[in-house]
């Protein structure tokens, strides 16, 4: 019934896009029908460079994914685990935060040029946050009673953290890992289409500087497709990885 639904509303929806352009309501060289648009982005798909250029998206968002997750669990389990660590570094979390990734693009042109270490800065910049302050609320909620009990059968910090700590925290990192993937998309394309690096990004620069409007607008679809197969993607790897949360076997049960 939910998939019925959603194929009738992206029907209508691809309808609407058909007709207001033919009815007049805006004009085609702004916004062209969705049959232009179908026809713009199957010459894409048969285009060579355009795989050349999705592979490349994909190369900067999951290096700098990976790179993102590792760093952002580790440095939260080691915050929220060191006595007065999580104190000593609070303030400058909460100054580097906030920071705006795109602000840090002048610096990546600085050192790096249009390479894909421009990408990466970016793209870790932005994702390691999602998951630094997911991984430490996962491990700020961990059972104090639990925690106390390892402790007094005698466990050690790392056998701790296996079977206390990572098992707390995990559905938190999980979350951390969705959000920095959509976050991750992104800041890729979005320095592709700034700094001029190889990809999707570059790729629809060079389409809205050459006016080739369809073409721009079957791109910017192909992005939003790969916006939905990665939050799809990080949904499926959350349930799997959560398979005996409670939350994810009460979801299956309804």
């Amino acid at each position: 019934m939910n998939a019925a639904l959603g194929a009738a509303g992206l029907a209508a929806f691809l309808a609407l896009g058909e007709a207001v352009p033919r009815l007049g309501l805006v004009k085609e060289q702004f916004f062209p029908p969705t049959s232009r648009i179908a026809r713009a982005l199957g010459g894409e798909i048969t285009d060579s460079a355009f795989w050349a250029d999705l592979g490349d998206t994909l190369t900067g968002w999951a290096l700098g994914l990976v790179i993102a997750v590792g760093a952002g669990v580790v440095a939260g389990v080691v915050v929220s685990v060191v006595p007065y660590l999580r104190e000593a570094t609070a303030s400058t979390i909460e100054f580097l935060r906030p920071i705006p990734s795109v602000a840090l693009i002048p610096l990546a042109v600085l050192l790096y040029g249009t390479e894909l270490r421009s990408v990466l800065l970016l793209v870790v910049y932005a994702s390691f946050w999602q998951v630094l302050v997911q991984v430490m609320y996962g491990v700020r909620d961990v059972d104090p009673v639990a925690e106390e009990t390892a402790r007094s059968y005698g466990l050690g910090t790392w056998a701790r953290i296996r079977h206390v700590l990572w098992p707390t925290a995990l559905p938190y990192v999980m979350t951390g890992v969705r959000l920095a993937a959509a976050v991750a998309l992104i800041l890729t394309v979005t320095a592709e289409l700034v700094i001029g690096a190889p990809g999707l990004g570059a790729r629809i620069a060079v389409a809205q500087t050459s006016q080739a409007v369809p073409e721009l607008y079957a791109l910017i679809v192909v992005t939003g497709l790969l916006g939905l197969l990665i939050n799809v993607g990080a949904r499926s790897v959350e349930r799997y990885a959560l398979a005996w949360h409670q939350s994810v076997r009460g979801e299956v049960t309804v």
